[in-house]
């Protein structure tokens, strides 16, 4: 078997190399644009892939998703399943909710910036202001929907900029103070979310402490009770309304 293997090596490396097998050349350099048409589409397909780039950060940052997804993983920490659902579970059903509570602000991307500019009857950068706005729009409605607005003077303060309101911040302000208050927000509701779980693990820890089984870790027992009462309770949709109430529509 060696041989016939060592046989058709050595066939295969005679053949290749007794025959001249073109290959394509590669070349890179700069080429002078033209047409003004030309340079408009290269600056296109550059900022088509910026955003692509920045696709997770501006996600994260500007939509639903955080709130979502830290509201996620305190609850399977005070459920105490560890690994389930799978991160991949929760970030995929976060995504889709975040699709969902958003809809909203991104029609209005499309139909008011995205669409006109494609229509050729703005420019590109009242397209960018126009988005802009709108987002900026939902920011502070949430912001102000849960009362967390001295996150912006807090931050503009720091800042030295002067606001007297927070329609006035800029970006560099509300942006962060954004995200400050989804992350406020987010805690709040996992706190809500640890009481029942809590209070289930202390009356099976005082059950088998009155028991006498001080060996077995509570744990053990109060998860079975966690999850049964979570399904009885129809958990999943309490869950996910809460979370889509939250946001202001």
């Amino acid at each position: 078997m060696k041989k016939i293997v060592l046989l058709f090596l050595l066939f295969l490396s005679v053949f290749s190399f007794s025959q001249e097998i073109p290959f394509p050349a590669i070349s890179i350099g700069v080429k002078p644009v033209e047409e003004p048409k030309d340079l408009v589409v290269t600056l296109e397909i550059l900022l088509v892939l910026t955003v692509l780039a920045l696709a997770p950060s501006i996600l994260i940052l500007f939509t639903s998703f955080t709130r979502i997804i830290v509201v996620f993983s305190f609850f399977r920490n005070a459920l105490g399943t560890r690994q389930t659902p799978p991160n991949q579970v929760m970030i995929g059903l976060a995504l889709f909710l975040t699709f969902l509570i958003m809809q909203p602000v991104w029609n209005d991307i499309y139909n008011n910036a995205i669409t006109p500019y494609l229509n050729k009857e703005i420019g590109y950068q009242e397209m960018f202001q126009r988005i802009n706005t709108r987002i900026r729009e939902f920011m502070i409605k949430e912001l102000k929907n849960h009362h967390n607005e001295d996150n912006v003077f807090m931050l503009a303060r720091n800042s030295n900029i002067e606001i007297t309101k927070v329609e006035e911040a800029p970006n560099s302000v509300l942006i962060p103070a954004f995200v400050l208050g989804e992350l406020e927000i987010a805690f709040k509701m996992g706190v809500i979310l640890y009481v029942p779980f809590i209070v289930i693990d202390m009356i099976v820890a005082s059950i088998l402490l009155s028991m006498g089984m001080i060996m077995i870790p509570p744990i053990f027992v109060s998860l079975p009770f966690k999850i049964l009462i979570f399904v009885m309770a129809n958990g999943w949709d309490l869950l996910v309304e809460g979370l889509i109430k939250s946001f202001a529509r």
